[in-house]
């Protein structure tokens, strides 16, 4: 009996995450073909990517950059609008973007002169615009959920990890349970860290 179920769960351990896999890219395909309502399977979904890729490629040229950046200035004039319009437009660049947000793994020291720590990811490096000379944005996202907490730390307390930020994001989704391949702690010196700050600083202004 052991050894039928010791097979059990090892195809379990293979087929789930190819199921599940493949159960997402489903759903998502469906999703997007389902937009434009066309009838024949694919057509709307292939229709739905070469308009993307047409209206990106229209987005490079000069004039269509100036109507663009007409339409981003009306949609910024209008509070709740705006809102919802900024916070979608970072969020999607954080992640495709040229200046992408979520390239920065670090671990955290979560608690003053505590042991715990927290992998995030460093967002923001100068937040002298708000008051916090010496600290830094991150996020630390959740495991198993797609959602994450935005905090503030000084910068005494982020060691930065010579490390792939798809490899830790593979981490923290999986609480731990997913190997990172050579992950490394690199602690800044006080000087690399003032060396840092002015950089930020320097680029914001």
């Amino acid at each position: 009996m052991r050894p039928i179920l010791m097979y059990f769960f090892r195809g379990l351990i293979f087929l789930a995450p190819v199921a599940i896999t493949l159960w997402v890219c489903l759903w998502l395909f469906q999703e997007i073909d389902g937009w434009l309502g066309i009838a024949i399977p694919g057509i709307g979904f292939v229709v739905t990517i070469a308009f993307i890729t047409l209206f990106g490629f229209l987005a490079s040229n000069l004039f269509t950059r100036g109507v663009i950046s007409l339409v981003e200035r009306m949609l910024n004039r209008v509070p709740f609008v705006r809102l919802v319009y900024s916070s979608t437009r970072d969020l999607v660049k954080a992640f495709v973007g040229e200046k992408r947000s979520f390239d920065k793994p670090v671990l955290v020291q979560l608690f003053a002169g505590g042991n715990a720590r927290g992998f995030g990811f460093v967002t923001k490096e100068s937040l002298d615009t708000l008051g916090h000379k010496d600290f830094v944005a991150v996020y630390l996202p959740q495991s198993y959920h797609f959602a994450g907490q935005l905090y503030v730390f000084p910068t005494s307390a982020v060691e930065r990890l010579d490390s792939s930020s798809a490899d830790v994001m593979a981490f923290i989704v999986s609480g731990g349970v997913t190997d990172v391949p050579q992950v490394q702690a690199r602690v800044q010196s006080p000087e690399a860290r003032g060396e840092a700050l002015s950089t930020a600083r320097d680029a914001a202004t």
